[in-house]
Parts: C-alpha cells; sequence; structure tokens
C-alpha cells in the first residue's frame, strides 16, 4: 500500500469531523448575515488569496456544484469575461468570518482530551508545520485546483486551529487533482466513473492511479515524519 493510500482516510476523517462540528456555528452565521454557503465554503483558503481561474474553476466544480448563480445573486462572487472567478468585497468580508467560524469550531473540537486519552490541541503546532511542509511540496506536482488553492491565505496572527484547518483543505485538492487526472486518462466520463462499482476493476485500477499520482507530495517528508503525521491526525479526536 502507497503512504498516499495510507493517509487519505486519516486526513479525511479529521478534515470531515472538523466541518461537521463547524455546522450549527456556520448556521448561525448565515443567519446573522443572510447570506449562504457555497463554493467560498470549500474553497476559502485559495479565494481570499487570490481569484480563480478558469480551469481550476472546471476542476473543483467536476463533480458537480458548478451552477453559482446563488453566489451572483447575492453579491458574494463576480465572474470575468475570461471566466475567472474572484470574492466580492462582501464576500471576502463573508468568507473571513466563515474561515474564522469553522477554525473556532475546530479548535472547540480539538482541544478535547477524552480525560486524558488524546494530547488534544497540543498536536496542532507540529500538524501545522508538516502541512505547510507538503503545500509547499505539492506546488510542483499539484494540478489546477491545489494550484488555485495555494500557498493559502491565513489571517495575521492565525490560531494553530486556524492553520490546520485551513492548510488540510487545501492539501485535499492534491488528491483531488490526481483523481480527475486518472479517470481521464482511462478515458471515462463522470458518469462512466460514476457507474463503476467500488469493486470493479477499471474502478481499482483508478485508485491505485491516484495514489501513484498523489504519492510524490509525501516524498518531502522523511519515514520518520509520514509516521508522525499519522499519529499526529489519529490524536485529533472526531
Amino acid at each position: 500500500m502507497t503512504y498516499a493510500a495510507l493517509v487519505r482516510p486519516a486526513l479525511d476523517r479529521v478534515y470531515i469531523g472538523m466541518r461537521a462540528a463547524a455546522r450549527d456555528r456556520l448556521r448561525e452565521l448565515t443567519e446573522q448575515t443572510g447570506l449562504r454557503q457555497g463554493l467560498n465554503s470549500s474553497f476559502y483558503f485559495g479565494l481570499l488569496a487570490r481569484p480563480m481561474p478558469a480551469d481550476a474553476f472546471a476542476a473543483v466544480t467536476a463533480y458537480g456544484a458548478a451552477d453559482m448563480s446563488d453566489e451572483l445573486a447575492q453579491g458574494v462572487m463576480a465572474v470575468d469575461g475570461t471566466g475567472t472567478w474572484s470574492l466580492t468585497d462582501t464576500g471576502r468580508t463573508y468568507t473571513l468570518a466563515l474561515q474564522q467560524t469553522i477554525a473556532d469550531a475546530a479548535q472547540q473540537l480539538w482541544a478535547q482530551t477524552l480525560r486524558g486519552a488524546l494530547p488534544g490541541d497540543a498536536v496542532l503546532p507540529r500538524l501545522a508545520e508538516l502541512l505547510a511542509v507538503l503545500l509547499e511540496a505539492g506546488r510542483a506536482t499539484g494540478g489546477p485546483a491545489f494550484l488555485a488553492a495555494t500557498p493559502v491565505y491565513e489571517p495575521p496572527g492565525a490560531s494553530y486551529a486556524l492553520q490546520v484547518s485551513t492548510r488540510m483543505g487545501a492539501l485535499r485538492h492534491h488528491r483531488g487533482d490526481a483523481h480527475r487526472a486518472a479517470w481521464a486518462a482511462a478515458g471515462l466520463t463522470l458518469e462512466q466513473l460514476r457507474a463503476l462499482s467500488a469493486a470493479d476493476a477499471l474502478r481499482l485500477a483508478i485508485e491505485q492511479d491516484t495514489n501513484r499520482r498523489d504519492e510524490p507530495v509525501y516524498a518531502v517528508l522523511s519515514e520518520a515524519e509520514r509516521w508522525e503525521l499519522l499519529g499526529l491526525l489519529a490524536a485529533l479526536p472526531n
């Protein structure tokens, strides 16, 4: 098994758990601002730093959510003649609040030690450090979504919870780009991919190719650091 295949469920567990923990806070933010989440919620780490070019938009929305009519109607995002998307002033203010809301929820979740069984948020400084190394390394191997996501935006004085939550979100797009490249190389459309069962030989080959394409980002870490990364992720509660 490749390291990319090994670390993927660990990253997904922590990230998905963090986003689930933020749902109530994000709902309150919507009630306070009158603004609804959209692409800014799943790509704030990149959009706060720079506009999203058309190729990155196509990659990020390949699996759905390409309808941006709500973002446009709310005045949260704008698009130019080249298909490049950017946050409006309203959208930027809202998205900054969204990023902080997610980080606050993550901090509360990760601070749990479960009566001393876990180290809690004590692992965040080192995890933030390793994620920064991976994001920098991925610039050489990432596809359009990852390149639009990095370098990530972090406000001055960002907490470790904000750093980790933001950097994890961006890192997952390295694998996302790898997966899209793998099924495209197999000559499939998205509909054909979705029609394959999890046990289909072609689906398994695509997953293996995804791991192969995702693996180089982790080569920057030593073997000890790769095990350390898995341990740090395991130390965070869902």
